[in-house]
């Protein structure tokens, strides 16, 4: 067993750290104040190929593996989590249209998006349907040739930003999984609106939207695989989701925890610095031992899904283990800097409203426990 990295991961880690240092981190704060989405952060990734990392080379991308994708993330969110994770929903929807598209849709659509000239958003939570997504009741109804959609979305990242969403519809009535379909709706398609914006804790320069359709009609061969296998599609996303979710809360924490020790070196109190306190010198150390084995959670739940083995468990346990570890560790940072953590002239504060989102978005971390909880019964584990 190896723990290193090989040198295009160290490479490609390296190119991303220093693009974060340069592009990101010091626009960050003044991102989130303004609510200012920096789509122009999107078109740099998309030239230094950040935006096509599921996508094969044939359709302009450069699928890197999911370990080096966690990579990736990891460092772009000690940046900017709300960047970070605009990235990872656009790679979720560009290597989901790579792999279950027809040539022709790939044609239209997976070479745009993996060269950053289109942005991609997913959608498949609504009002009444959350952590039960199987419930969803946005209708697609066929008619010839055409689907005729109505209801609303909820939740969508990048909503009223993307180019192209990928939006999971019913087309069968009931509450089953079974029922719904996926299809591609691009924005300006008459009869597809947006609604409010949401006014949220964190992540205030990623857009999130309500999705509005009213008797919005596409082209049938925008139906992304067979009728009824929306689900199965919305769930092989998840997955690699979870995966990008968990690295990015690392980031986030690994930012948390540089900020906290640093400070904790240089403020005085009782005539030494606070470092040298014990209860500082304690939280420190649990910060950093959770770093440690969150990261090590997402990078073998990164490794088994590029060898094909398995995953769901370890995915489910790397983002819920590295979200709630984040969490602490945010929020022991703001501690850490007492007063000063909780103003914004530090950005640990940020770092904290961030990352609470990550217990709750790509599957709460009680649907994380739930899945665990299965693949043991199932001998899964």
């Amino acid at each position: 067993m190896k723990f290193d990295l090989n040198e295009e991961q160290v490479d490609i880690r390296d190119m991303v750290r220093h693009f974060t240092e340069q592009e990101i981190a010091p626009h960050a704060a003044a991102w989130d104040e303004d609510y200012y989405f920096p789509r122009e952060i999107y078109t740099k990734m998309g030239e230094l190929g950040l935006m096509g990392m599921t996508t094969p080379e044939a359709y302009g991308g450069n699928l890197l593996s999911r370990l080096t994708g966690a990579l990736v993330y990891e460092e772009l969110a000690k940046g900017d989590m709300a960047t970070a994770v605009g990235l990872s929903v656009h790679n979720m929807i560009t290597g989901s249209l790579a792999r279950y598209c027809d040539d022709e849709q790939r044609q239209r659509w997976v070479s745009r998006l993996a060269t950053g000239k289109l942005l991609g958003a997913f959608s498949l939570s609504e009002a009444g349907a959350g952590s039960d997504a199987a419930s969803l009741q946005c209708q697609a109804k066929r008619q010839t040739d055409r689907y005729i959609l109505n209801g609303t979305k909820m939740w969508v990242t990048n909503g009223g930003e993307a180019d192209l969403y990928l939006v999971m519809a019913r087309t069968q009535a009931g509450r089953n999984a079974g029922g719904v379909s996926c299809f591609v709706v691009e924005k300006g398609t008459p009869g597809f609106s947006f609604g409010k914006s949401e006014r949220k804790m964190g992540l205030h320069s990623s857009p999130t939207r309500e999705l509005l359709f009213q008797d919005c009609s596409i082209p049938a061969s925008n139906r992304i695989g067979d009728e009824g296998q929306g689900f199965k599609i919305a769930m092989a996303s998840l997955d690699s989701g979870r995966i990008n979710i968990g690295a990015i809360a690392i980031g986030v924490a690994q930012a948390a925890f540089e900020v906290a020790r640093d400070y904790a070196g240089t403020r005085q109190q009782f005539g030494h610095p606070i470092s040298t306190f014990q209860a500082i010198q304690f939280l420190l150390a649990d910060m950093m031992m959770k770093i440690e084995a969150a990261r090590l959670l997402v990078y073998e739940a990164a490794y088994k899904l590029d060898e094909g083995q398995d995953a769901i468990m370890y995915a489910a346990m790397a983002k819920c283990f590295a979200t709630d570890a984040a969490m602490e560790i945010t929020t022991n940072a703001v501690q850490v800097l007492g007063g000063a953590g909780y103003v914004r002239d530090y950005p640990v504060e940020r770092y904290m409203r961030d990352v609470k989102v990550a217990q709750i978005f790509e599957g709460t971390n009680q649907i994380q426990r739930i899945v665990i909880a299965r693949a043991i019964s199932s001998n899964r584990g």
